[in-house]
């Protein structure tokens, strides 16, 4: 791996296309050099974070490979903490379900060992603040950023339906400087009980989606899945998120029916 090469690769993350509500494609392509640069990378420095910055305590890692640095989080946990089941292992699911639909939300995120324990690892996003400071703080988007700002939260709680994500909350939405959404946190996702397989957790809120996005969910398959995550969600994981897949397509094609295709599903501009 080319230090032009990762040096690019950061300038991209920090400035993607402004006609996108989500990560650029170029940078999208270069996400399996980021894998390996993730699983690669010599770890120069490690600070366990505390509950304030992370229920789970995770590390805050820096990395360095071919003369470029980085930061990532890990994380180890898993079973059951303060009444919540986490895993590790739904970080990874919740990524490259991410990529197979091709969302574009979620940060590089593999398997590593760090002190001899297994645990994921993320790469530590570049953003100018999470949606909890633009909250309490005021901040709106320029006029033009409006659009994709609210299709950008239409996909996240698409996603967030899909793989029963109980624990979003405004500090783990983050926000670039020209206001793409970064989404990060899954460790509590992937549920399996009737709660999360009967109604989705976010009714009425997938108003519009990109083309591309509604055919890859009406396009997944057991099997599809399966293929994607490897060792990283179970069976009835899988199940359940096929059950999810269905009440959310059911939902969204009431929604084309009662107002047309055009209003509810959009083409997305290629970058220039």
């Amino acid at each position: 791996m080319k230090k032009t090469f990762l040096m690019c690769c950061l300038l991209s993350f920090i400035f993607p296309a402004l006609s996108q509500a989500q990560m650029k494609s170029e940078v999208v392509a270069e996400f399996i050099q980021w894998e390996e640069y993730l699983k690669t990378a010599e770890i120069t420095q490690s600070r366990r974070m505390d509950e304030s910055e992370g229920v789970t305590r995770p590390w805050d890692l820096k990395m360095e490979k071919d003369g470029v640095g980085a930061r990532a989080c890990w994380k180890d946990v898993n079973g059951r903490q303060r009444g919540y089941w986490e895993g590790w292992k739904w970080e990874v699911a919740a990524y490259r379900l991410d990529r197979l639909l091709g969302l574009n939300m979620v940060p590089p995120t593999v398997e590593r060992r760090f002190q001899g324990d297994k645990g994921s690892i993320q790469l530590w996003m570049n953003v100018m603040m999470d949606y909890a400071k633009k909250q309490k703080d005021k901040i709106d988007p320029p006029s033009y950023k409006v659009l994709p700002m609210n299709r950008s939260n239409y996909l996240r709680w698409t996603f967030d339906n899909l793989i029963a994500n109980e624990d979003r909350h405004l500090r783990n939405i983050l926000i670039t400087e020209d206001w793409t959404l970064i989404l990060i946190d899954h460790s509590r996702s992937f549920r399996t009980s009737k709660k999360f397989t009967k109604k989705l957790i976010y009714e009425n809120k997938m108003k519009q989606l990109p083309h591309d996005v509604y055919q890859k969910l009406k396009d997944l398959t057991f099997e599809s899945i399966q293929g994607t995550m490897g060792s990283y969600l179970r069976d009835n994981e899988i199940e359940a998120v096929i059950k999810r897949r269905d009440l959310m397509l059911k939902e969204i094609d009431a929604r084309i029916a009662e107002l047309g295709e055009d209003k509810v599903l959009y083409e997305v501009k290629k970058n220039l």
